[in-house]
């Protein structure tokens, strides 16, 4: 899809200056750049949620568990 964006002239220069020293079209590097900001967001919103969860919840192992995984490791498994 093609679309119209306004960004800094600075910012502009950079980001071309890179496209070209990674042999990339600004496309290709606009697109990276925003699929990796769109990640970090997502990233962002599941820590938060599992935060929320665990401010709530027990998040301790349960003992019996703790140490069947401590036998197990030390057998080297």
């Amino acid at each position: 899809m093609k679309t119209a964006v306004s960004i800094p002239d600075a910012i502009f220069e950079e980001a071309d200056q890179l496209a070209k020293k990674l042999g990339i079209s600004r496309s290709d590097l606009y697109t990276s750049a925003l699929q990796a900001f769109l990640e970090a967001h997502r990233s962002k919103h599941i820590t938060e949620a599992l935060n929320r969860v665990y401010s709530q919840e027990d998040s301790s192992l349960d003992p019996v568990i703790a140490a069947l995984q401590a036998r197990a490791l030390s057998r080297g498994w």
